[in-house]
Protein backbone atom coordinates (compact mmCIF):
# COMPACT_ATOMS: atom_id res chain seq x y z
CA UNK A 1 0.00 0.00 0.00
CA UNK A 2 1.44 3.38 -0.95
CA UNK A 3 0.92 5.82 1.91
CA UNK A 4 2.02 8.55 -0.04
CA UNK A 5 0.10 8.08 -2.66
CA UNK A 6 -3.36 8.03 -0.24
CA UNK A 7 -1.68 11.34 1.51
CA UNK A 8 -1.34 13.03 -1.87
CA UNK A 9 -4.78 12.07 -2.81
CA UNK A 10 -5.78 13.44 0.52
CA UNK A 11 -4.81 16.77 0.17
CA UNK A 12 -5.64 16.86 -3.55
CA UNK A 13 -9.03 16.43 -2.36
CA UNK A 14 -9.27 19.16 0.09
CA UNK A 15 -8.14 21.54 -2.54
CA UNK A 16 -10.64 20.49 -6.01
CA UNK A 17 -13.58 22.71 -5.92
CA UNK A 18 -16.58 20.65 -4.71
CA UNK A 19 -19.59 21.69 -7.09
CA UNK A 20 -21.81 18.91 -6.58
CA UNK A 21 -24.77 19.84 -3.95
CA UNK A 22 -24.53 16.13 -2.82
CA UNK A 23 -20.76 16.65 -1.45
CA UNK A 24 -22.36 20.38 0.27
CA UNK A 25 -24.95 18.89 1.73
CA UNK A 26 -22.66 15.75 3.05
CA UNK A 27 -19.86 18.10 4.54
CA UNK A 28 -23.00 20.26 6.39
CA UNK A 29 -24.56 17.10 7.83
CA UNK A 30 -21.06 16.21 9.37
CA UNK A 31 -20.84 19.69 10.94
CA UNK A 32 -24.55 18.98 12.22
CA UNK A 33 -23.50 16.03 13.84
CA UNK A 34 -20.62 17.55 15.29
CA UNK A 35 -21.39 21.02 16.04
CA UNK A 36 -23.23 20.60 19.33
CA UNK A 37 -20.15 18.75 20.69
CA UNK A 38 -17.56 21.04 20.04
CA UNK A 39 -20.21 24.03 21.37
CA UNK A 40 -20.41 22.01 24.52
CA UNK A 41 -16.80 21.33 24.91
CA UNK A 42 -15.72 24.58 24.56
CA UNK A 43 -18.29 26.30 26.85
CA UNK A 44 -17.74 24.24 29.48
CA UNK A 45 -13.67 23.55 29.46
CA UNK A 46 -13.87 27.56 29.69
CA UNK A 47 -16.26 27.92 32.40
CA UNK A 48 -14.60 25.32 34.35
CA UNK A 49 -10.93 26.89 33.83
CA UNK A 50 -12.34 30.38 35.08
CA UNK A 51 -13.74 28.26 37.87
CA UNK A 52 -10.30 26.72 38.95
CA UNK A 53 -8.54 30.25 38.52
CA UNK A 54 -10.63 31.75 40.67
CA UNK A 55 -10.24 29.09 43.29
CA UNK A 56 -6.33 29.44 42.72
CA UNK A 57 -6.58 32.93 42.85
CA UNK A 58 -8.47 32.71 46.41
CA UNK A 59 -6.49 29.86 47.93
CA UNK A 60 -2.98 32.49 46.99
CA UNK A 61 -4.89 34.94 48.32
CA UNK A 62 -4.68 37.47 45.59
CA UNK A 63 -8.31 38.42 45.82
CA UNK A 64 -10.24 38.13 49.41
CA UNK A 65 -9.19 39.39 52.72
CA UNK A 66 -6.46 36.77 53.44
CA UNK A 67 -7.28 34.68 56.20
CA UNK A 68 -7.86 30.47 56.41
CA UNK A 69 -11.12 30.58 55.09
CA UNK A 70 -10.48 31.69 52.14
CA UNK A 71 -7.62 29.20 51.14
CA UNK A 72 -9.94 26.61 52.16
CA UNK A 73 -12.58 27.94 49.87
CA UNK A 74 -10.35 28.89 47.27
CA UNK A 75 -8.34 24.68 47.59
CA UNK A 76 -12.57 23.29 47.20
CA UNK A 77 -13.23 26.04 44.30
CA UNK A 78 -10.02 25.28 42.50
CA UNK A 79 -10.69 21.41 43.00
CA UNK A 80 -14.46 21.53 41.72
CA UNK A 81 -12.98 23.56 38.62
CA UNK A 82 -10.60 20.88 38.01
CA UNK A 83 -12.68 18.10 37.94
CA UNK A 84 -15.15 19.87 35.72
CA UNK A 85 -11.92 20.29 33.19
CA UNK A 86 -11.37 16.62 33.69
CA UNK A 87 -14.63 15.17 32.80
CA UNK A 88 -15.16 17.58 29.82
CA UNK A 89 -13.56 15.46 27.19
CA UNK A 90 -15.11 12.30 28.29
CA UNK A 91 -18.39 14.52 28.19
CA UNK A 92 -17.71 15.80 24.44
CA UNK A 93 -16.90 12.06 23.29
CA UNK A 94 -20.27 10.96 24.41
CA UNK A 95 -21.69 13.89 22.85
CA UNK A 96 -20.26 13.37 19.86
CA UNK A 97 -20.80 9.74 19.43
CA UNK A 98 -24.67 10.71 20.16
CA UNK A 99 -24.40 13.26 16.86
CA UNK A 100 -22.59 10.67 14.88
CA UNK A 101 -25.24 7.95 15.48
CA UNK A 102 -28.58 10.35 15.27
CA UNK A 103 -27.29 11.29 11.36
CA UNK A 104 -24.70 7.71 10.79
CA UNK A 105 -27.84 6.78 8.45
CA UNK A 106 -28.29 10.00 6.39
CA UNK A 107 -24.10 10.42 5.93
CA UNK A 108 -23.71 6.97 4.93
CA UNK A 109 -26.57 7.03 2.96
CA UNK A 110 -25.30 10.34 0.89
CA UNK A 111 -21.56 9.26 0.91
CA UNK A 112 -22.48 5.89 -1.00
CA UNK A 113 -24.85 8.40 -3.79
CA UNK A 114 -21.52 10.19 -3.98
CA UNK A 115 -19.13 7.35 -4.66
CA UNK A 116 -21.75 5.23 -6.28
CA UNK A 117 -21.79 8.74 -8.95
CA UNK A 118 -17.77 8.58 -8.94
CA UNK A 119 -17.07 5.79 -10.02
CA UNK A 120 -19.97 5.21 -12.39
Amino acid sequence: MNTDKIFAESIANEYTPKDTSKVIALKKLDRKAKRPSEIFAYTFGIVFTLIAGFGMCLSMQVIGAENAANTVIGIIVGIVGLIGVGVNYPIYKKIREKGKRKYAFEITELARKISETAQG
